[in-house]
C-alpha cells in the first residue's frame, strides 16, 4: 500500500520534471522473477527505473542512505524503502556474497530485481565491463534478464551534484534474455562470464555507449 501511494505521488512529479520517454515496457514480464540489468549513469537511475517499470522493482542501495540526519535523511530513507530498495553494508566481510543472497531472496519470492552489472556509476559516460554477479543471480534463480538502458540521468544529477535539475530522461527496456544452455552452471566461472557478456552486449546495443575495459 505504501509503495502504491508513493508511486502514485512520485511518478507524476518525475514525469513533469524530466519528461521521460519510455520504450519497451511490454518487454518486462508482469509476474514471476526477473532481473532488470541496466547501465548506471547517476543516482537518479534508482528512481527512474522503478518509477517507469510496469511493476515493483527491488534493488540494493548503500546503507548510508538510511542513516542521513534531519528531514533530508528521513525523506531519503522513506523514498528508498517505499520504492523497494534494500540497504547493503558494503564494508562488511563477505559483503559481495551477502548482497547476492539478498537479491536472490527477492527473486525467489517471485519479484523483480534491478542491478547495475558494472558495479558503479560511469564517470565518463562509457559502459564498463559487467561483473558476473548478474549471471550468478540469473542462473541460480533460473530467471530471465531484461536489459535496460537509461539516457540523460547524468545530466539530471551528475556525480558530485547535490540536487537534480530538469533534463529529459529516456528509459529503454529490451527484450528478455534467457540462458537455458547454462542452466545449473551458476558455479562455473566460464558460464557466468558468457552470460554476463551477453547481458552487457544487450545493454550496449540499447544505450549506444562506448565500451571501456572490455
Amino acid at each position: 500500500m505504501f509503495y502504491l501511494l508513493v508511486r502514485f505521488v512520485l511518478r507524476p512529479l518525475f514525469v513533469l520534471a524530466f519528461r521521460p520517454k519510455v520504450t519497451g515496457r511490454a518487454n518486462v514480464p508482469l509476474t514471476g522473477p526477473v532481473i532488470l540489468a541496466s547501465n548506471h549513469l547517476s543516482f537518479i537511475d534508482s528512481f527512474a527505473i522503478p518509477l517507469m517499470a510496469p511493476r515493483k522493482v527491488g534493488y540494493l542501495a548503500k546503507s548510508e542512505y538510511w542513516h542521513g540526519p534531519g528531514i533530508g535523511g528521513w525523506l531519503t530513507r522513506t523514498l528508498f524503502t517505499a520504492l523497494g530498495a534494500l540497504p547493503v553494508e558494503r564494508q562488511e566481510a563477505r559483503a559481495a556474497q551477502a548482497t547476492l543472497d539478498t537479491a536472490l531472496g527477492v527473486l525467489q519470492a517471485g519479484e523483480a530485481f534491478g542491478v547495475y552489472p558494472e558495479g558503479t556509476r560511469s564517470r565518463d559516460g562509457r559502459l564498463g565491463r559487467g561483473k558476473t554477479g548478474v549471471a550468478w543471480l540469473a542462473l541460480t534463480a533460473d530467471c530471465p534478464v531484461v536489459p535496460v538502458a537509461v539516457h540523460g540521468t547524468d545530466e539530471v544529477q551528475p556525480i558530485g551534484a547535490k540536487w537534480p535539475r530538469p533534463h529529459r530522461v529516456r528509459v529503454t527496456f529490451g527484450e528478455p534474455l534467457s540462458f537455458p544452455e547454462h542452466r545449473g552452471l551458476a558455479g562455473k566461472g566460464r558460464a557466468r562470464r558468457e552470460v554476463t557478456d551477453r547481458v552487457m552486449e544487450a545493454i550496449a546495443e540499447l544505450s549506444g555507449q562506448e565500451k571501456a575495459g572490455w
